[in-house]
C-alpha cells in the first residue's frame, strides 16, 4: 500500500504550491507592469506591416529612450532589457524583413540593429556574437550612448572575433579595428584604462594607444602596461614597453621613460631621453638613474656634473655623508660580529687558530673588508704600527686575498685606494703584489673617469710570466670594468682565450672576465673565440674544473637576450658531449634571467628530475652474466645496492637523501671497488689497468653528466627572481629537489635559495637554510651557510646573526666550514648594514645584469666549494673568486640633494610598498610608514615618499639612491 502524503499531485513535475509562489514572484508592481505593457506595445507596432520605414521611426525612438533612461542597481539587469529579452527572436525576424524590404542602409533598419546589439547582451547566442554582428550592421557613432557594461561586452566579442578571423577575413579585421578605435577613448575617459589596454592588445594595435592618452590618464595606463609585461609573450612584451616609453616621453616623464629604455636595453632610446629636454637638473637626475646600469655611458653633453653622476665619481662622497649621518664612521673589527666571548670563550677563537690559524686569519681579512666596505679605514689590515702585519699572518693565496681586501675598504674612492695599494705593488713577494693588482681592479669597480687608472696599471701584467700576477690582473680588469663593454679590455684579454701557449686556467679566467665586462651585449668576437676554444679542446681539457667558467663567460654575454641565442645554441651542438649540455643550459638560463618564463622553468625542472645517462660498472657486469642476473632478481629488496635501485627514480633519490654523507669521491670509487670484488678470479694486471681507466672515465663523465643539473637548479632561481609569484613557487620546488635530488642538486639548492632571496631575509627561507646548514654532506652545509649570508646581505638581521654564531660553535673543529661561516657573517654585516646585494633597483623594476653576473659567478664556483673557494692550493685561483661579488654591492640608501647636488635634509615617509595597479581613485602607495629625515636606508620591498610634497618637487618618480629635489616656486610657508 502506497504511503499517504499530504502533498497535492503535481503538474509537469511542479507542485501547485511552487507554481503559486513563482506566480507571486512574477507579479509586477504597477510601474513595472506599465513599462512592460508599453514595451510590448512598441514591439507589436514594429511588427506591423507598413510600406514606409518612416512609420516605425517613432516606435524605435521610444524604445531607445526606454532602454537608455533605465536606472537600476549595478547588480541587476536593467528592466527594459529584462522585459524585452523574450521578444528578441521576434525582433530579429523583424530586422530580416526590414532589411529585405527597405535595404540594410535604411535609417530605421540601422536603428533597429542598434537596439538588437544591446538586447543581444542578455540573450545567449551560443557563440554567434550577435552584439558584435548587429553593431557592425548599425551606426558606430552611437556606440558610446549605451554605457560602460555594453562596451565591455562588445570589447570581449571583438577580441574573440579578431583572433578567430585573423589572416582569413581582412575586411572584417579592418572593421573590428575601426570599431575598437571608437571604444578605447570611452574606456580611457571613464577610468577603465585596463579595459582599453586589453582591447588594443587583443586586436594587436597597442602602438595606437598614445594618441588617446592625455595628462590625466597616462600614469594609470603606463603603470598597468608595465605591470603586464612579465605575463606577456614576445613580441607583445616589447611592444608594451615601447608604447609606455613613448607615452612617458610625450608627457615629459623623463625618469620613467629612461627606466623603460634601460629595460629595453636600447642605447638610442636612452640618448633620446637626454635629448628631449634641455633642463640640466633633469639631466643630472637621469645620470643618477643611469649610473646603476651604464656607468660608462657618454651622454654627449657639455655639463661635467652630468657625466660625473653617470660615472659614479661622487658615489663615495654621498656614501660617506650617509655613514656620517648614521654615526657609523668608527671602524669595526671582525670580533665585533663574531662575539666569541658570548659562547665558549676558551675554545671558539683559540681553538680555531690552533686548527688552521692562516685560514681563520684569511677569513678575518674577508670579514674585515666586507664589514668596513667603502669606509676607508679599519683596525685590522691597515694598522699604524705595521701595514703588512696582518697580510703576513696568512700564507700563499691567502696573502693575495688579504691584500686585495684593501680594495673593498676603499671602495668607490679610486684615488685614495690606489695610493694605499701603490706601496704593495712594489712588494718583492709575488702574492702581495698580485693582491695589490686585484685590489686595484676592485677599488675601481662601478666608478669610471677619463683616466681609467685601473686599466693603465693592470694591462702590463696581463701577459706576465708569473701566474699569480697574470690571474690577478685579469680578474681585476673583469671586476673593474664589469658591465662597461670596454673595447680596450676586449683587445687585451681576447687573445688569451684561444692562445694555446697559456694554461687552460688562464684562458677560462680571461673568458669569465670578458663575460663580466661585456655582460648582455652578445659580443660576436668573444662568442666565436670561446666557441672555437671549446671546439678545439680535447677531452682532458673539456673535463677540467675551470671549463665551467669559460662556459659561464659565454652565458653572461647573452644575459637577458633570449631572442638572440638560437645561433649560439646551434653552434654549441658541435662541441663534445660532456660540456655541450651544460653550456646550453648556462646560455639559456642567462638569456631568460629575470623574465619569469614558465616554459623555461618547466624545462629546467625536467632536467633536475632526469637520471644520469651512464650506467655503473656493476650494472654492466650484471647484464653480461645470466647467473648474476638471476641472483639479482632473487635478492631481497632490502639488500639491493644503490645502483640496482636506480630503476626507480623516487627510491634512488630517497636513498641519496637518507645517506648524504656519501661524497662524490666515495660515489666515484664505489663502482670500482665493486668491480674489483666481482672480478677476483681475473689476473691482477688486467684488473688494475682496466679499473684505473674505468675509474677516471666514469668519474669525469658522471660529474659532467650531472653538472648541467646544478646549473638548472641555479637557473630556476635566476629566471624566477623577476616576479614575486614565481619566487614563492620556486621555493616550493627547491624543497622537493632537496628531498629527492642527487648530491649535486642538493648542493645547488641552497645557492639557488640565496640567489632568489638576496638581501631579503624572510624567516621561512633562512630557517630552511639553517636546517640545511647541519646537513651530513659538508658541501651542502657549506653552501647553505653562504646562502644564509646572501639572504641577509647588508641587513644586520639579528636572528641570522645569532644562527651564524651558533654555527661557528658547531663547526669549531672544521676549518673549511668555519671559514664559510665567517664569510657569511661578513656578508650579513656588509658595510655595517648599509649595503645590499639585491640585483634589482629603481623599485625592483630594473635588473642589473652586472650584479646578477657577480652573484651567479660565486654560485657556479660553489657548486664545487672544495675545488675553488675552500681550496688551499698555493698555485690555483680559489677564494679570490669571492671578489667577483664586488660589482653587485651597492648602497641601499636614499640621499636627497638640491639642484647643485648638495645634500639636504627633508622628511620622508618610509613604508612597505603597495601594489596599486588597477585600483580606483588615488590609493596610498605605502603602508605602515615611519617618518624619517634623510638620508635613510631602504630595506627590501620598502618605498619612500616626501612628507611635504607642496614644499619640494622630486625630479625622480621614485625616491631611491640619489634624488634631486627642487623648491616648489608656488609654495608659501604658513605660520603655525
Amino acid at each position: 500500500m502506497a504511503p499517504v502524503t499530504s502533498e497535492r499531485p503535481t503538474e509537469g513535475g511542479i507542485s501547485p504550491e511552487v507554481k503559486k509562489d513563482r506566480k507571486k514572484e512574477e507579479e509586477l508592481s504597477e510601474e513595472d507592469q506599465k513599462l512592460n505593457d508599453d514595451l510590448e506595445s512598441l514591439v507589436e507596432k514594429l511588427n506591423e506591416p507598413h510600406t514606409e520605414s518612416d512609420a516605425y521611426t517613432q516606435s524605435l525612438t521610444e524604445l531607445k529612450e526606454h532602454i537608455r533612461d533605465s536606472t537600476t542597481s549595478m547588480t541587476a539587469v536593467p528592466k527594459p532589457l529584462k522585459f524585452l529579452r523574450p521578444h528578441f527572436p521576434l525582433l530579429t525576424e523583424v530586422y530580416e524583413k526590414w532589411s529585405t524590404k527597405f535595404g540594410a542602409d535604411n535609417n530605421a533598419v540601422v536603428s533597429l540593429a542598434d537596439i538588437l546589439s544591446v538586447l543581444a547582451m542578455t540573450y545567449s547566442d551560443d557563440g554567434k556574437r550577435d552584439s558584435l554582428n548587429y553593431r557592425l550592421l548599425s551606426s558606430q557613432d552611437t556606440i558610446v550612448d549605451w554605457g560602460h557594461e555594453y562596451l565591455r561586452h562588445l570589447a570581449l566579442e571583438i577580441g574573440e572575433a579578431y583572433q578567430e578571423n585573423l589572416g582569413t577575413d581582412e575586411s572584417l579585421i579592418h572593421k573590428l579595428t575601426q570599431l575598437s578605435m571608437k571604444i578605447v577613448p570611452y574606456f580611457l575617459k571613464h577610468n577603465a584604462e585596463a579595459d582599453a589596454v586589453d582591447l588594443l592588445l587583443e586586436i594587436e594595435n597597442i602602438d595606437k594607444l598614445p594618441q588617446f592618452v592625455d595628462e590625466n590618464t597616462f600614469a594609470r595606463v603606463c603603470l598597468y602596461m608595465v605591470s603586464c609585461v612579465p605575463f606577456l609573450a614576445p613580441p607583445d612584451d616589447l611592444s608594451f614597453l615601447n608604447t609606455a616609453y613613448t607615452i612617458y616621453l610625450s608627457n615629459n616623464q623623463w625618469p620613467q621613460a629612461l627606466t623603460l629604455a634601460i629595460k629595453l636595453d636600447d642605447v638610442d632610446l636612452i640618448k633620446q631621453v637626454f635629448n628631449s629636454t634641455d633642463d640640466e637638473s633633469i639631466h643630472k637626475q637621469l645620470g643618477f638613474v643611469l649610473s646603476q646600469q651604464y656607468n660608462n655611458f657618454d651622454y654627449g653633453g657639455e655639463n661635467a656634473e652630468v657625466q660625473e653622476a653617470i660615472s659614479n665619481t661622487k658615489l663615495h662622497e654621498y656614501y660617506s655623508y650617509l655613514t656620517k649621518e648614521l654615526n657609523l664612521l668608527d671602524p669595526k673589527t671582525p670580533e665585533d660580529i663574531y662575539k666569541s666571548h658570548l659562547e665558549y670563550p676558551k675554545y671558539l677563537f683559540g681553538s680555531s687558530g690552533a686548527i688552521d690559524s692562516a685560514k681563520q686569519n684569511l677569513a678575518a681579512a674577508f670579514v674585515n673588508g666586507l664589514l668596513n666596505f667603502g669606509f676607508g679605514s679599519d683596525k685590522l689590515v691597515q694598522t699604524e704600527e705595521d701595514n703588512k702585519s696582518w697580510i703576513y699572518k696568512t700564507k700563499g693565496q691567502g696573502m693575495v686575498s688579504t691584500t686585495a681586501s684593501l680594495g673593498w675598504i676603499h671602495q668607490w674612492s679610486a684615488d685614495e685606494g690606489l695610493q694605499v695599494l701603490d706601496k704593495y705593488t712594489e712588494s718583492t713577494e709575488d702574492e702581495v703584489k698580485a693582491g695589490a693588482l686585484l685590489g686595484t681592479g676592485i677599488v675601481s669597480s662601478r666608478v669610471h673617469d677619463e683616466s681609467d687608472a685601473a686599466f693603465a696599471l693592470l694591462q702590463e701584467y696581463v701577459l706576465d710570466p708569473k701566474k699569480a700576477l697574470q690571474t690577478s690582473s685579469i680578474m681585476g680588469l673583469g671586476i673593474a670594468f664589469s658591465g662597461t663593454s670596454n673595447e680596450d679590455v676586449c683587445s687585451l684579454l681576447l687573445p688569451l682565450i684561444s692562445d694555446l701557449d697559456v694554461s687552460l686556467e688562464i684562458s677560462c679566467i680571461a673568458a669569465l672576465s670578458l663575460g663580466h665586462v661585456f655582460v648582455g651585449t652578445c659580443n660576436g668576437e668573444i662568442t666565436s673565440s670561446i666557441l672555437q676554444a671549446l671546439l678545439e679542446g680535447d677531452i682532458v681539457g673539456l673535463s677540467s674544473k675551470y671549463v665551467k667558467f669559460m662556459a659561464l663567460g659565454l652565458g653572461l654575454l647573452y644575459m637577458g637576450k633570449h631572442e638572440q641565442i638560437e645561433d649560439v645554441l646551434e653552434a654549441i651542438s658541435a662541441i663534445e658531449y660532456p660540456i655541450s649540455k651544460s653550456l646550453k643550459v648556462l646560455v639559456n638560463i642567462c638569456a631568460y634571467a629575470g623574465t619569469g618564463n614558465v616554459l623555461q622553468i618547466q624545462s629546467l625542472l625536467q632536467m633536475c628530475t632526469a637520471k644520469p645517462k651512464d650506467t655503473s660498472a656493476e650494472e654492466k657486469l650484471l647484464e653480461q652474466s645470466e647467473e648474476d642476473q638471476m641472483k639479482k632478481e632473487q635478492q631481497p629488496s632490502g639488500e639491493e645496492n644503490n645502483e640496482t635501485i636506480e630503476a626507480d627514480g623516487d627510491v634512488v633519490m630517497e636513498d641519496a637523501t637518507e645517506a648524504p654523507e656519501l661524497t662524490n669521491a666515495a660515489a666515484a670509487t664505489a663502482p670500482t671497488n665493486t668491480t674489483a670484488n666481482t672480478e677476483e678470479s681475473k689476473p691482477k694486471v688486467e684488473d688494475k689497468s682496466s679499473t684505473e681507466e674505468n675509474e677516471k672515465v666514469d668519474e669525469d663523465e658522471e660529474e659532467e653528466d650531472e653538472l648541467y643539473q646544478g646549473f638548472a637548479v641555479l637557473g630556476l632561481a635566476i629566471i624566477a627572481m623577476g616576479e614575486d609569484i614565481g619566487q614563492d613557487m620556486s621555493l616550493r620546488h627547491f624543497s622537493h629537489l632537496m628531498h629527492y635530488g642527487n648530491s649535486l642538486i642538493r648542493r645547488s639548492v641552497p645557492l639557488a635559495m640565496g640567489l632568489v632571496s638576496a638581501s631579503n631575509p624572510q624567516m621561512k627561507v633562512f630557517d630552511t637554510l639553517s636546517r640545511y646548514s647541519h646537513d651530513p654532506d659538508l658541501e651542502v652545509a657549506q653552501n647553505a651557510i653562504y646562502a644564509m649570508g646572501l639572504v641577509g646581505a647588508g641587513t644586520n638581521n639579528a636572528r641570522l646573526a645569532q644562527l651564524l654564531r651558533q654555527l661557528a660553535v658547531y663547526y669549531i673543529k672544521n676549518a673549511d666550514t668555519l671559514f664559510m661561516v665567517r664569510i657569511a657573517q661578513g656578508i650579513l654585516h656588509l658595510g655595517k648594514g648599509t649595503l645590499t646585494l639585491n640585483p634589482f633597483n629603481t623599485e625592483r623594476s630594473i635588473l642589473s645584469k652586472a650584479s646578477l653576473a657577480s652573484l651567479l659567478t660565486i654560485a657556479v664556483a660553489l657548486l664545487d666549494p672544495k675545488d675553488f673557494v675552500l681550496n688551499d692550493s698555493y698555485t690555483e685561483v680559489s677564494h679570490q673568486l669571492l671578489y667577483f661579488l664586488t660589482p653587485a654591492i651597492q648602497p641601499r640608501m636614499l640621499v636627497t640633494v638640491d639642484e647643485n647636488l648638495e645634500p639636504i635634509k627633508v622628511n620622508v615617509r618610509v613604508g612597505q610598498a603597495v601594489d596599486v595597479v588597477g585600483q580606483a581613485g588615488k590609493p596610498k602607495t605605502i603602508t605602515g610608514w615611519v617618518t624619517q629625515s634623510t638620508p635613510v636606508l631602504l630595506n627590501y620591498g620598502e618605498r619612500a615618499e616626501l612628507e611635504n610634497t607642496e614644499e619640494w618637487i622630486s625630479l625622480s618618480n621614485s625616491l631611491e639612491g640619489i634624488t634631486i629635489l627642487k623648491k616648489n616656486p608656488d609654495y608659501m610657508e604658513t605660520d603655525s
